[in-house]
C-alpha cells in the first residue's frame, strides 16, 4: 500500500476534488477576541454570548474564509470563491445563531475543534440541513489561522426524519385525543399460555376452558396495559393512569370473565381483529356497555407484544334499547306486562308447560264510570293503584298482564287449584292493604279463577276464568245499594 503523498500539489487536488463540501478558514482573530474576554474577566463564555447576539456577530465577523473546494461552490450555487463571499449574508441565517454559539463554545474550552448541527442556504435560497465539523489543522493549534471545516449536505436525512416525527406526533394525537377509550396492552404472554395449550394437543379450546375454568383468568392476569388515551381516564372516572391501573379489578368484574373467553376463543381460531359488546364499571361501580374492538397491531401477529382495544360507550344505547324492550312486553300505565307479552306467554306455556297451568282473570270494578263522572285522571289512579297490587302479588314464572282498558290475567305455570286459591287470597290481602293507603276512593277487582285439565288447551283454561270473573261481577253489581254507575268513591 502506498504512502500518502506529501506534494502540496496532490493535497491541493485531493481538496479541490473531495466529494465533501471544504472550507479553510483563518480564526486566529476569533483567538484574540477570546485572549481579551479572558483578561476581561469573561468564565462563561455561552450565558456571555447569549446575553448579547452581537458578540457572536463579532466572532464571525474575525473569521477569514481562505479558501473552498468545487463541492461548496457547486453545493451553494457560487460560480467562485468571490461570489460565494459575497453572498454569505444569504448563506449564513436564520437558524445559524444558536449553532455558532455551540461552535464558539467548543473552540472557548480548548477542544482543538467543533461540531454542530445546523441550516444554511443557498444562494438560490433553498434551505439546507447540514451537519458542521470544524478541526485546527495539525500545527497551527497556537493561532488558530488554518481551520478546516467540512459540511455535508444531510437534508435528505432531516427531511425523513422530521417526517417521521411529524408522523409520530399525528399518530400521538389521534390516540390521546381520540373520542373513543384506546388502550395499548401487551397479550405475549396470553399468546405463550394459548401456544403451550395448543403443543399438548388441544384441539377444542372452547372444552379446554369448560373443563380448566382457571384458565382464562389467568390470562387475564398475564395481560400488560402499556398506555391509555385521555378518553380512558375519564370514560372510568380515574383522576390520573396509575390509579386506573391500580383499580382494574374494579373495572373488569363480573361479565367480563366470558366476554373475556369469547374474545380467547377468537384469538384461538385466528381471528386478530375482533368485535362484540361487552360490560366494565367505572372505578365509582357505575355499570358501563361498550362496543369493544379489539385489533393486534401490524408486525406482532406473531408475539401479540401490541395490540390496540378501542371502547366505546354504547350505555345510552343499551338503555334505550332495553326501554323499547321493555314497551314491547309492557303496559306503561300499570306497569305490568301487556296483552303481546301474555299472548306469546300463553302459546309457550301451551307448548312447553309446565302443568298444570292455573289463570286468574281479573277486572276493575267501577273503571268506566270513575272515567266518565270524575275525568280519566281518577280512572288512571285506579289503573296505577291495580298494578301496584299485581307487580306485588307473584314472582317469576308467574306474570301477570293488563290484556284489556281495565282487565288483567295472572299466569301461574305448574300451579295446581289450590295454589290458585292461595293467590287469590293473597291479592285479597293486598287490595285492601292498598285501599288503606288511598281512602278516598276504593280499588275493587273482580276475579275469575280455572286450571288447566290434562288434554286443555289454554285458551279454554282463560275462557272458563273469564266467565267466572264475569259472574263474580254481576254478582259484586246486585249487591245492596250497589249500582255500575255508582263509583268507587267511599
Amino acid at each position: 500500500m502506498s504512502a500518502l503523498s506529501t506534494d502540496p500539489d496532490d493535497n491541493a487536488e485531493m481538496f479541490d476534488l473531495a466529494p465533501v463540501s471544504l472550507w479553510i478558514e483563518d480564526y486566529s482573530a476569533v483567538r484574540q477576541l477570546f485572549e481579551q474576554w479572558r483578561a476581561d474577566g469573561v468564565d462563561d463564555i455561552e450565558a456571555f454570548l447569549l446575553a448579547d447576539p452581537k458578540r457572536v456577530q463579532q466572532c464571525t465577523e474575525r473569521m477569514r474564509i481562505l479558501k473552498v473546494n468545487r463541492k461548496t461552490l457547486s453545493l451553494f450555487g457560487a460560480r467562485d470563491l468571490d461570489h460565494l463571499m459575497a453572498n454569505l449574508g444569504q448563506v449564513m441565517r436564520d437558524d445559524t445563531f444558536k449553532s455558532l454559539v455551540e461552535e464558539m463554545v467548543q473552540l472557548w474550552n480548548g477542544e482543538g475543534g467543533f461540531s454542530a448541527n445546523t441550516v444554511n442556504y443557498t444562494l438560490g435560497g433553498r434551505r439546507l440541513d447540514i451537519q458542521l465539523s470544524g478541526t485546527i489543522l495539525p500545527g497551527h493549534e497556537a493561532n488558530w489561522d488554518r481551520v478546516m471545516i467540512a459540511i455535508e449536505d444531510v437534508t435528505e436525512r432531516e427531511n425523513v426524519r422530521r417526517r417521521l416525527t411529524d408522523s409520530e406526533n399525528y399518530a400521538f394525537g389521534l390516540f390521546a385525543y381520540s373520542p373513543v377509550s384506546l388502550w395499548v396492552e401487551d397479550f405475549s404472554s396470553v399468546k405463550r399460555l394459548m401456544d403451550d395449550v395448543r403443543a399438548r394437543g388441544v384441539e377444542d379450546f372452547r372444552v379446554f376452558t369448560d373443563v380448566h375454568q382457571e384458565f382464562v383468568p389467568r390470562c387475564i392476569s398475564e395481560i400488560r396495559v402499556l398506555d391509555v388515551n385521555d378518553r380512558t381516564l375519564e370514560l372510568f372516572n380515574a383522576p390520573d393512569k396509575a390509579t386506573l391501573l391500580r383499580s382494574l379489578p374494579t373495572v373488569f368484574r363480573d361479565e367480563t370473565g366470558p366476554d373475556f373467553r369469547e374474545q380467547l376463543i377468537d384469538l384461538w381460531d385466528g381471528k386478530l381483529f375482533q368485535q362484540r359488546e361487552v360490560v366494565n364499571y367505572t372505578l365509582d361501580g357505575t355499570r358501563l356497555h361498550l362496543l369493544l374492538q379489539f385489533s393486534v397491531l401490524p408486525g406482532h401477529e406473531g408475539d401479540w407484544a401490541q395490540v390496540l382495544v378501542g371502547l366505546t360507550d354504547i350505555s345510552a344505547r343499551k338503555k334505550a334499547e332495553a326501554y323499547l324492550e321493555y314497551l314491547g312486553t309492557h303496559d306503561v300505565l300499570t306497569r305490568t306486562l301487556n296483552r303481546s307479552f301474555f299472548v306469546d306467554e300463553l302459546n309457550r306455556l301451551d307448548r312447553k308447560g309446565p302443568q298444570p297451568v292455573t289463570i286468574i282473570i281479573a277486572d276493575l270494578n267501577g273503571l268506566k264510570t270513575a272515567n266518565d263522572e270524575l275525568g280519566h285522571g281518577v280512572g288512571d289512579a285506579l289503573l296505577r293503584r291495580a298494578g301496584e297490587v299485581f307487580g306485588s302479588l307473584v314472582a317469576k314464572p308467574a306474570s301477570v298482564a293488563r290484556i284489556g282498558g281495565d282487565e288483567f290475567a295472572v299466569l301461574l305455570p305448574g300451579t295446581d287449584a289450590a295454589g290458585g286459591e292461595a293467590v287469590l287470597v293473597q291479592l285479597a290481602k293486598l287490595i285492601e292493604l292498598n285501599n288503606q293507603y288511598y281512602p278516598d276512593f276504593e280499588l275493587s277487582i273482580s276475579t275469575g279463577i280455572a286450571t288447566s285439565r290434562p288434554g286443555d288447551r289454554l285458551e279454554q283454561v282463560v275462557k272458563r276464568a273469564d266467565m267466572k270473573m264475569l259472574h263474580a261481577k254481576r254478582l259484586y253489581y246486585l249487591e245492596a245499594n250497589r249500582d255500575r254507575r255508582i263509583t268507587g268513591a267511599a
